[in-house]
């Protein structure tokens, strides 16, 4: 046999046994398809929070972060603008201070410097190194997160993308000054780990481009559209720049998980006779047992006694007289005023339809507030007493009406199902309910999945 016979053979022979040892060890090369682990799923301490302070502001704004942060289960770290040695911070996030900014620009007029620290926390919190983060959140210490409801919607968008979650301001002039496609950081925001390593890296030299900005939440948001990210939108962030009464905005929440409200100390207590503070544990004791129900909307008709029933779960109920349509309900009652105050305040929009809520106290549908909550295997019992404001002459038989009591069970937003984006979220759909049985002095609802094809309306 020829030499270069010899080494065809050989090579040949050569290759054949790769192949053997490759198919008797590992199978067949071209048909092994490689497996991608199962990912965990998205829990709290896969967040950290991250809130801006001051030394001034803080001593009375530690009563609205006590009331969502837990330190054996919530990852969080305050930012000051410098140490503060005599402040007990036992029940508080550890503090951090935020290094000093005084080589960066900073030419709004009127407008306060700080607003470039506050920015920059999002690059001292990535500096931190901490592990296993999946989320970073931001927000003020007076804003009151909703930290199961924050996992559960951050869970639907995988971390290792580029995600901004935020909402914008209800205020439209608010918009209109800043941009209506920036997250507020008042509401709070979340920003993926991938992205924010990313913007970290490049925030500095970002900053010293706009100097002519208000806020720090408008620098990290022209930050971001430089890497090319915008604004993914979940309405349950509330910057609330509104004033006075939020029972019309929070009785009639959007079909969404609610997931921080801000300007808790400017607005009135949401629930009437306590302080802000104790509304704010009251309306807790219902989020402790139902977060994502907390206050999900159900309408339900009362067809004995001709009375529509709206029910803010958590919060609060009202009874109307006759049978009304139930889109009029989804629209937030005026009861709260404009944050811009002025001569021009009636010129003043929001960023949602409004409906009329009547100024004569007797018009008014009687409001029955959240007074306790029981749960056990069976569901969750929640019990709503009357409030009255004023005597009231006229004598409709829905004046009698003393105690509401409502029955359902605890709502879960998850299909069970994990993709490689997270947890999947049901599509969401309001609630039905019923009254079950109705007196002159009570009223008892059980609220339920509404059936595939059922619809929530009056009896024509």
């Amino acid at each position: 046999m020829s030499s270069p016979r010899i080494k065809d053979v050989l090579l040949l022979t050569s290759t054949l046994s790769t192949l053997y040892l490759l198919l008797l060890h590992h199978g067949h090369p071209f048909s092994t398809t490689p497996t991608t682990p199962t990912p965990t799923p998205t829990t709290l301490r896969h967040l950290l929070f991250s809130i801006a302070s001051t030394s001034s502001s803080l001593p009375k704004r530690t009563p609205f972060i006590n009331i969502w942060y837990h330190p054996t289960s919530t990852r969080a770290f305050l930012f000051l603008d410098h140490s503060t040695p005599n402040l007990t911070t036992t029940t508080l996030p550890p503090i951090m201070t935020s290094s000093p900014t005084s080589s960066f620009p900073y030419t709004f007029q009127n407008g306060r410097r700080s607003a470039i620290r506050v920015a920059r926390v999002v690059k001292e919190a990535v500096q931190l190194n901490q592990s296993d983060i999946r989320w970073y959140v931001f927000g003020d210490d007076d804003t009151v997160f909703f930290s199961d409801n924050l996992v559960k919607t951050l869970s639907k968008y995988d971390h290792e993308r580029w995600y901004y979650v935020g909402s914008n301001s209800e205020s439209y002039e608010q918009n209109a000054q800043h941009s209506f496609d920036m997250a507020f950081g008042g509401g709070g925001f979340a920003i993926s780990s991938s992205l924010a390593r990313v913007l970290a890296g490049v925030l500095d030299s970002c900053l010293v481009r706009y100097p002519h900005l208000y806020g720090s939440d408008a620098r990290v948001f022209s930050c971001l559209a430089e890497l090319g990210v915008g604004l993914t939108h979940e309405p349950g962030f509330h910057q609330v720049d509104v004033r006075g009464d939020l029972f019309g905005m929070l009785s009639s929440h959007p079909l969404s998980p609610l997931l921080s409200l801000h300007h808790l100390d400017i607005v009135e207590s949401i629930f009437p006779g306590m302080s802000r503070t104790q509304a704010l544990e009251h309306l807790f004791k219902a989020v402790d047992v139902d977060p994502a129900r907390i206050l999900q909307q159900s309408v339900c008709y009362d067809r004995s006694n001709s009375r529509t029933v709206s029910v803010a779960w958590g919060y609060a109920i009202q009874v109307f007289e006759g049978n009304q349509l139930l889109p009029d309900f989804l629209l937030p009652q005026r009861t709260f005023r404009p944050w811009k105050r002025g001569r021009d305040v009636c010129l003043s929009r929001y960023m949602f339809k409004t409906r009329e809520y009547p100024n004569v106290l007797c018009t008014r549908p009687p409001a029955f507030f959240l007074k306790s909550i029981l749960h056990d295997a069976n569901g969750v019992y929640t019990d709503y007493t009357r409030y009255t404001s004023g005597d009231c002459l006229e004598k409709k038989a829905i004046l009698k009406l003393e105690h509401i009591k409502v029955f359902s069970q605890k709502l879960d937003l998850d299909i069970g199902q994990v993709y490689l984006c997270g947890h999947v979220l049901k599509a969401p759909r309001r609630q039905c309910c019923d009254v079950v049985s109705s007196s002159d002095e009570t009223m008892a609802i059980n609220i339920r999945e509404c059936r595939v094809d059922e619809q929530i309306s009056m009896q024509n």
